[in-house]
C-alpha cells in the first residue's frame, strides 16, 4: 500500500534528471497525466458524475501510448533489444501508432502487422511515422496467419528485434497500475465509485482495476464494457464459460475471443459487465460531439454508454470514470460518412437533428 501512495503522490510531479519543472522530457515525457472531463449533459441526466479521462490528449493520440512506452521499456530492462534494434507488434492500430512514436523517440525501427479491416487513416499514419506496415487478412487468433503470430515470426527472423506481444505482455497492464489508476484516484481525490471500459488486450481495464481496488480496499466497482461479437460479456455474466465469437462490431481494437494474460490475473476484480450495441455507440458518438464538443472514436463512445449504464446500476450520486480512448480523426471516413453508415444500417441510430454531422459522402 505504501508503494501505491507513493505512485499517487508522484504521478503529477515527475521530473527527469537534466530537465526543468513543467518541461517534459521529449515525446515520452508527455505521455500520461491526461485531463479528467466531466460530461455535463450525461451527468445531469443520470444524477451521477460521469467522468471521462481524455486519453486522446496523449501525444500519440490514444490510451495506447501508455502501453507502447511500457512494453518497450520492459524489453530494454530485460535486455531484449539494444540500440538500433527493431520493435515488431501485431495491433489493430493505436498501439502501433504509439510504438511508432516511441520508436522514433528512442531510435528503434518499427514493424507493424495489422488486420486489413482497419481504417485507412491508421495505416497511412503508421507509414507517415516511419513504420513498416503489413496489413494482413483478419483471421481468428487460433489461425497461424493471425496478425499476432505473423508479427512474432517476423521478429524471430531478425537479429536485435523484439515482438512486444501487447496482448499477453503484462508490462502493458503495469502501465495502468503505475499511471492510469493513480491519476484517476488523484484527480477524484479518491472519490470514485466505479470504473468501466472496454478491453482488447485487457491492459487498461486490468491495470486500472488493480490499482483502484487495492487503493480503495475494494470499494471501487469495476465493470467491463463489451461490443457485439466479443465473448467477454457472456464470460462475465453466464457462469464463467467462454462462448464462440459470433457477429462483429464497428468498433476497432476492442472486443476479445479469449482471456489475455493481461486480464487473467485480475478476472476476479471485475464486478460486472455491460453489453453495448453498435446503434447505441453511434448515437452516443454524435451526442458527445453535439453536446460536449468532444470528437471521439467508436470505442470511446461505447465506453461512455457503459458508464451511463453503470451509473444507473450504482444509483444517483455515484461517480463513474471511463476512458476516451482516442479521437475520431482516425475513423472519420467511416463514422461521419453517410454511405458507410448506411452500409452498416446505422443511419437511423443518429438523431435526426444530428445527421448534419455526417458530412462525408
Amino acid at each position: 500500500m505504501n508503494s501505491l501512495r507513493f505512485i499517487t503522490r508522484r504521478c503529477f510531479t515527475t521530473v527527469h534528471p537534466g530537465t526543468r519543472p513543467n518541461i517534459t522530457d521529449g515525446f515520452i515525457g508527455a505521455i500520461g497525466n491526461t485531463p479528467l472531463i466531466r460530461l455535463n449533459k450525461l451527468s445531469e441526466e443520470t444524477g451521477s458524475e460521469i467522468l471521462a479521462k481524455a486519453e486522446f490528449m496523449n501525444p500519440g493520440g490514444s490510451v495506447k501510448d501508455r502501453a507502447a512506452l511500457y512494453v518497450v521499456k520492459d524489453a530494454e530492462e530485460r535486455g531484449l533489444i539494444k540500440a538500433g534494434g527493431t520493435v515488431v507488434e501485431g495491433t489493430a492500430g493505436n498501439t502501433g501508432i504509439g510504438l511508432a512514436h516511441v520508436c522514433r523517440a528512442k531510435g528503434y525501427k518499427c514493424v507493424i502487422y495489422m488486420p486489413n479491416t482497419q481504417s485507412q487513416e491508421k495505416i497511412d499514419l503508421l507509414r507517415m511515422l516511419g513504420a513498416e506496415v503489413f496489413p494482413v487478412p483478419a483471421v481468428a487468433f487460433d489461425n497461424p496467419q493471425n496478425y499476432n503470430h505473423q508479427a512474432k515470426r517476423h521478429a524471430e527472423s531478425l537479429e536485435n528485434a523484439v515482438w512486444t506481444n501487447q496482448f499477453d505482455n503484462i508490462a502493458n497492464r503495469r502501465a495502468h497500475i503505475e499511471t492510469t489508476g493513480p491519476e484517476i484516484y488523484a484527480q477524484t481525490n479518491g472519490e470514485v465509485d466505479g470504473f468501466v471500459c472496454a478491453t482488447g488486450t485487457g491492459g487498461s481495464l486490468a491495470g486500472t482495476a488493480r490499482f483502484l481496488k487495492e487503493r480503495s480496499e475494494g470499494r471501487v466497482k469495476v465493470f467491463l464494457a463489451d461490443p457485439p461479437g466479443s465473448v467477454l460479456y457472456s464470460y462475465f455474466t453466464s457462469g464463467h464459460k467462454l462462448f464462440e465469437r459470433s457477429g462483429s462490431s464497428i468498433t476497432e481494437g476492442i472486443g476479445q475471443g479469449r482471456i489475455t494474460d493481461n486480464l487473467a490475473p485480475d478476472v476476479d476484480l471485475i464486478d460486472g459487465a455491460v453489453h453495448v450495441k453498435d446503434e447505441d455507440t453511434i448515437h452516443m458518438l454524435y451526442r458527445l460531439l453535439d453536446e460536449e464538443g468532444i470528437y471521439v472514436g467508436a470505442s470511446s463512445a461505447l465506453n461512455v454508454c457503459a458508464a451511463v449504464q453503470m451509473a444507473k446500476q450504482l444509483g444517483k450520486g455515484s461517480k463513474i470514470v471511463t476512458l476516451l480512448c482516442d479521437g475520431a480523426y482516425r475513423y472519420q471516413s467511416r463514422l461521419f460518412s453517410r454511405q458507410w453508415l448506411e452500409s452498416k444500417n446505422l443511419t437511423d441510430a443518429i438523431p435526426s437533428h444530428l445527421k448534419k454531422y455526417a458530412v462525408l459522402p
